[in-house]
């Protein structure tokens, strides 16, 4: 198995996690792997946990290259470092050299002892929304050839989180009966949505956003530097994640959140005009990825008025004018009640809107139209 379209977790424009050599900000997780494996402790499953977007696949990818390229005869890894223990090289890091053939085979999709299990195609061409158990049962293949020099195989689920239960079901008879040397990086985001037989057959690798300099090491090295006056207000909006930063890069995602910030700004309510204006943009053809750009940033406004109005302080603005407009209607509990009530009902409506492809221009007016409603309700309580 390769590693082949679709790749839903690619941002255009930017390299994909097996194609990144580096992992910034996550040397924990990367160092309690191994630690496990100098000490002869290699889990045959792991569960690497945490926000999109922080490097799990990459870690994943990291984790898979440095095991396949590993010598079979040094299980510990003699291609690594000089350090020993009990008589075999040990890795001092994942890194394995740029011209390594495995580092050129899964850049490519075409590593032999890699399988990567991830959301398969529809009937029309598009990406299904989870990871089917045919899909699950195509690894049996994989899992039942033998490398043909005794060393490592990997599979990586990417994510993990979209398997459906009986995919999930499928895959926990694999972890129940591993093939030798064979390691299972799981990938989740949610790891609440997968079986408790499947997360109690795996080691966890915990990941977790990224310091603001961090993030701006890993957008460098992603090919995305951002500008020093922007780097506060991208990182505050981005969370801690490099996927959320460079869809918000290549999504305008800033201008965007300034355009939603200065309709909500007016002393009387929602621009209208502007919202109309921001509707039609969003809702045009092969604006897809904006509109959903576009629900993102609605909801993380309401919630930074939310956690204002309960105390917490916008020590960043993530537009001009935000602090101003918290300080009209985002002071008090009663006003923190009402944006959380609001974040709440703009996301349950946004992913209905989403699954039943309802007009994108449509869901834009309606979801602008109930934060008019709440910014009216949050002056009076003011």
């Amino acid at each position: 198995m390769t590693d082949t379209p679709p790749e839903p977790d690619r941002v255009a424009g930017y390299p994909h996690p097996r194609e990144s050599p580096r992992l910034v900000g996550q040397a924990p997780a990367e160092r309690s792997f191994l630690e496990a494996w100098r000490a002869g402790r290699l889990h045959h499953a792991w569960l690497l946990r945490g926000p999109r977007g922080v490097g799990k696949a990459t870690l994943a990818y990291r984790i898979a290259r440095a095991l396949i390229a590993a010598p079979a005869d040094e299980p510990a890894g003699g291609l690594f470092g000089d350090a020993t223990a009990g008589g075999a090289a040990v890795p001092e890091t994942l890194d394995i050299p740029d011209g390594c053939p495995v580092m050129t085979r899964i850049r490519a999709g075409a590593e032999p002892r890699l399988a990567v299990l991830r959301r398969g195609l529809n009937d029309r061409g598009r990406p299904n929304t989870v990871i089917r158990v045919d899909e699950v049962r195509d690894l049996r293949r994989f899992l039942g050839l033998s490398a043909a020099d005794g060393g490592w195989r990997a599979v990586i689920v990417d994510a993990a989180d979209e398997m459906n239960v009986q995919a999930q079901n499928a895959i926990l008879k694999m972890l129940e009966e591993p093939p030798a040397r064979t390691a299972f990086l799981m990938v989740s985001h949610s790891p609440a949505a997968l079986l408790p037989t499947i997360r109690s057959r795996c080691r966890t690798l915990d990941l977790g956003p990224l310091a603001p300099s961090d993030l701006a090491l890993a957008l460098a090295a992603a090919g995305a530097p951002v500008d020093e006056a922007e780097h506060g207000a991208l990182a505050a909006l981005a969370g801690g994640s490099v996927g959320a930063a460079l869809r918000l890069i290549e999504g305008e995602g800033l201008d965007l959140c300034q355009r939603l910030v200065a309709s909500l700004a007016g002393g009387s309510g929602v621009d209208r005009a502007a919202m109309i204006a921001l509707a039609e943009t969003l809702g045009a053809r092969g604006a897809e990825a904006r509109y959903a750009l576009a629900l993102d940033l609605i909801l993380i406004v309401a919630g930074r008025l939310a956690r204002h109005a309960a105390g917490l302080p916008i020590d960043i603005e993530v537009a001009r004018g935000e602090a101003a407009l918290a300080a009209r209607v985002a002071q008090h509990p009663a006003q923190a009640a009402l944006w959380a009530d609001a974040a709440s009902r703009i996301a349950a409506n946004a992913a209905h809107a989403r699954a039943v492809n309802l007009d994108p221009a449509q869901t834009i007016m309606d979801t602008l139209l109930d934060l008019d409603e709440t910014l009216a309700r949050a002056r009076a309580a003011a």
